[in-house]
């Protein structure tokens, strides 16, 4: 896809966020669109996955980390043709499939149940491992939110990533400098990331601006030709991106939009749409 296509999707995906959120009355809109260009490059570009097979053994692995964030995912699943659009409106109800963090046995497409911060990189980790061990291709990719970064198990998974020069993992975080409580200085600092992940001989990308297609290219086209370490991309990206009174904006990290605000977001990404 070209940079206008993408545009395209990750409108969508943005909508499919708001639209969720919206019907369910909950959910995390703030950390989903910060992090929508990367979903959307990650499934429509970088990673080898097919939606008519979702348990291929070969695919591709994907973890959210930050699975409060499973609006973002659930959309671009959705765009992906995983799973009809439709069903994001049952987002959170009894009985939907869509659950308010991934379910690996109930949704398609998810590779891991997560949630509980800090455990993702884990079961990452574990899948890189066990391609490594069977001799097997495919890679492994690893959303991360910065406050997550807290967690102290995050930094055990990444010593041993490091150790055993796990080379097919990509870990991303995605650095918006906002969580629940506020910036992440304030509340209980990771700073600094990048030399901390290279203390666990990673090697670190520097993306000054997550939220720009040209910038997430050229940061994956980079990871891809690192071997003999793991790969981890810092994005700088904009809480609630998309949607001007959201945008970096604490409150909206587990808010969901009432009956003005879903018209005035949807208008918003509508003429967002129109103007590609």
């Amino acid at each position: 896809m070209n940079k206008n296509e993408l545009q395209k999707v990750v409108t969508e995906v943005r909508k499919g966020i708001i639209e969720s959120t919206y019907h369910a009355k909950s959910g995390h809109p703030g950390g989903s669109l910060s992090a929508a260009e990367l979903f959307t490059y990650l499934y429509f570009e970088v990673m080898n996955i097919d939606p008519k097979n979702p348990k291929d053994p070969d695919r591709d692995r994907f973890v959210l980390s930050k699975g409060h964030t499973a609006p973002g995912l659930y959309s671009t699943l959705a765009e992906r043709g995983y799973f009809d659009k439709e069903a994001l409106k049952t987002l959170r109800h009894v009985g939907s499939f869509l659950q308010g963090h991934p379910d690996m046995k109930g949704t398609p497409g998810v590779d891991m149940s997560s949630g509980s911060l800090g455990q993702g990189l884990s079961t990452a980790v574990g899948m890189a491992l066990g391609a490594k061990l069977s001799g097997k291709s495919y890679k492994t990719y690893c959303l991360c939110g910065d406050g997550e970064l807290e967690e102290g198990q995050i930094w055990e998974a990444a010593m041993f990533a490091g150790h055993r020069k796990l080379d097919n993992l990509t870990v991303i975080v995605d650095y918006n400098n906002l969580q629940i409580d506020g910036t992440l200085d304030e509340v209980c600092s990771p700073y600094p990331i990048g030399p901390k992940f290279e203390a666990f001989n990673f090697y670190v990308i520097n993306l000054a601006d997550g939220n720009d297609f040209d910038q997430i290219k050229a940061a994956f086209d980079e990871a891809a030709t690192i071997n003999d370490k793991p790969v981890c991309i810092i994005a700088n990206t904009i809480k609630g991106k998309g949607i001007s009174f959201m945008e970096n904006k604490a409150g909206w990290h587990g808010k969901a939009c009432n009956d003005e605000e879903y018209k005035a977001a949807m208008e918003e990404l509508k003429k967002a749409g129109e103007a590609l």
